[in-house]
C-alpha cells in the first residue's frame, strides 16, 4: 500500500471537547499531527487576546486545526455514502481527492503566527503565504512528510489553501462561506467563550450537505439548518469578535510592539540584555521561514514581562498594560463626532500622556453573510429538480442580515481619563471637558 493509503495499525483518537473523537487512521495525518511545525500551534491561541475577555477561551490553532480535519473527515465520509462518483464528470465525489483534501483541512492555519493579526498588521507578514511556504519549502518536517506520498503532493496541498486547486469541491470544503473550518469555529469559540450564540445543528448541516459539478450546495430541506448557521455567525461576530475591550487590548498590543520595534530597531542596542533576540529579524524587516517558527504566543508575553521593567517608560508601561490586563476605554463615534477627535487628542496630551501610543480609532464593521462580497462564492441550496437557488433569495432571516453592515467606529483612550486617581485636580479641567463629550458611551457634542 502506497504512503497515502497507509493505516495505522488501530486507529487513533483524539478526545475534543466539541467533536467528543477526531478519528485518525492515515499514517500520513498522524506524521503530519507530529512534526513540529503543527505541534508548534499548541502554542498559539486561537482567539489572540480575546482569551483576556473570555476566560475560558485558552484553546489553541493545534485543537482548531483538529476540529477541520475531523468535520472534512465527515464530510467526506457522507459524500462516499451518499454522492460517490460513477462516472468523470457526473458532479459527484471523486474519493481519489480524499487525500490532499484531508491534509489541506488539517494544514490550513499552519501559518498562524503569535498574536497573529496585530503581529501582521505591525511587521507585514501575511499567515496565508506562510502556511504555504510550510507546506512547500523543503526545510520543513510538513513537507517531508507530504513529500513522501508524491513529489508533487505538497504543491496540491498549498494550492488548495490557495484557492487555485482545480477542483471547487475540495477547496469549498475548506474555504467558503459555510466550510469545515468556519464551523468548527464558531462552534469551539462558542464553546470555550461560554457563549451559546455561536452553537448550531452541525450534524444536520452535514446530513444536507452534497456536492455538484461547480462545488458544493446543501439541499433544499436543510435550510433551516443553513439559516440557523448564518445567524450564530452573525451573533459571535457582534458580541465576542469585536467585544469592545479585546479590541482594546489589540490597541495595547499593537502599541507595544510599535513601541518595541522603534526601540530595538536600532543598531546599537542589539547587544543590550534585554534586546527580543527573536524578534530582531522582524524588526529589521529581514526574517526568514525559521525565524517566523521559532514565536509563538509564550515567547512573546515572555519578552512583554521583561519589558515591564525596560528603562523606556512609555515600553514599560505599554507592556504592564497588557501582561496585567489593564484595556484602554473606548466610546462610539460617528460622522457628526469625529471632528472632536482632534480635541479629545490634545485632551490627553495634556493629561501627560502621548496619543501616539494612547489612543486609537478601529471600526468593527463586518458583512455577516458575505455572500455578494466579490471573491465569495454564494450558499445555493439545490431543490427537488436539480436546480440551485442562493439562500437569501428564499429566507427572510438571512436576507434581512445579507449585505447589512453592523458594527461601530470605537475612539481608544486611557481610562484614567475617566476615573483620576483620587485627590489628584491636577488635571481636572481637562478630565470635565473630556468627560463632558461623553454619555452612554457615545461621543456628544
Amino acid at each position: 500500500m502506497d504512503y497515502a493509503h497507509q493505516l495505522l495499525e488501530r486507529e487513533k483518537v483524539f478526545r475534543d471537547p466539541v467533536h467528543n473523537y477526531v478519528h485518525v487512521k492515515y499514517q500520513v495525518i498522524l506524521d503530519l499531527i507530529n512534526t513540529s511545525e503543527f505541534q508548534r500551534l499548541r502554542r498559539i491561541h486561537q482567539l489572540g487576546t480575546t482569551s483576556l475577555i473570555f476566560h475560558g477561551a485558552e484553546h489553541t490553532r493545534f485543537a482548531h486545526s483538529l476540529g477541520v480535519y475531523e468535520i472534512a473527515r465527515r464530510i467526506i465520509e457522507s459524500f462516499e455514502e451518499n454522492w460517490l462518483s460513477t462516472q468523470p464528470g457526473d458532479g459527484l465525489w471523486n474519493d481519489s481527492e480524499k487525500e490532499v483534501t484531508l491534509c489541506a483541512a488539517l494544514l490550513h492555519d499552519i501559518g498562524h503566527g503569535a498574536y497573529s493579526h496585530t503581529f501582521e498588521h505591525i511587521f507585514g507578514t501575511d499567515h496565508e503565504k506562510i502556511t504555504r511556504d510550510i507546506i512547500t519549502s523543503h526545510t520543513t518536517e510538513i513537507n517531508h512528510v507530504l513529500e513522501r506520498v508524491s513529489p508533487d503532493f505538497p504543491e496540491k496541498v498549498a494550492s488548495v489553501i490557495g484557492k487555485t486547486y482545480p477542483n471547487r469541491q475540495v477547496v469549498e470544503m475548506i474555504s467558503s462561506q459555510l466550510d469545515a473550518d468556519r464551523m468548527d469555529y464558531l462552534l469551539r469559540d462558542a464553546y470555550n467563550t461560554g457563549v451559546k450564540y455561536g452553537t448550531f445543528d452541525l450534524s444536520r448541516i452535514l446530513e444536507v450537505m452534497r456536492p455538484y459539478k461547480d462545488g458544493i450546495c446543501f439541499e433544499m430541506s436543510g435550510m433551516h439548518a443553513v439559516e440557523d448557521y448564518i445567524v450564530s455567525r452573525f451573533q459571535m461576530y457582534q458580541q465576542v469578535y469585536f467585544h469592545p475591550v479585546s479590541r482594546a487590548m489589540e490597541v495595547i498590543l499593537n502599541r507595544l510592539l510599535q513601541r518595541a520595534n522603534e526601540i530595538f530597531s536600532e543598531e546599537g542596542l542589539k547587544h543590550n540584555p534585554q534586546t527580543p533576540y527573536l524578534l530582531l529579524p522582524f524588526f529589521h524587516h529581514d526574517f526568514n521561514l525559521d525565524d517566523y517558527l521559532q514565536l509563538d504566543d509564550g515567547v512573546l508575553n515572555t519578552y512583554f514581562i521583561h519589558w515591564k521593567r525596560y528603562p523606556d517608560d512609555l515600553l514599560s508601561n505599554l507592556a504592564s498594560r497588557f501582561i496585567d490586563r489593564k484595556p484602554l476605554k473606548s466610546v462610539k463615534f460617528d460622522d457628526s463626532t469625529k471632528d472632536l477627535l482632534p480635541r479629545l487628542r490634545e485632551i490627553i496630551e495634556q493629561s501627560g500622556f502621548n496619543p501616539k501610543y494612547y489612543t486609537a480609532t478601529d471600526n468593527s464593521f463586518d458583512l455577516p453573510y458575505d455572500a455578494y462580497r466579490p471573491g465569495k462564492k454564494q450558499i445555493q441550496l439545490m431543490q427537488n429538480d436539480g436546480s440551485l437557488i442562493e439562500l437569501s433569495s428564499i429566507s427572510p432571516l438571512v436576507r434581512a442580515i445579507s449585505d447589512k453592515q453592523t458594527g461601530d467606529n470605537r475612539f481608544f483612550f486611557p481610562r484614567e481619563i475617566l476615573r483620576p486617581e483620587e485627590n489628584v485636580d491636577l488635571f481636572q479641567p481637562e478630565y470635565d471637558e473630556f468627560n463632558h463629550h461623553i454619555r452612554n458611551d457615545q461621543l456628544i457634542k
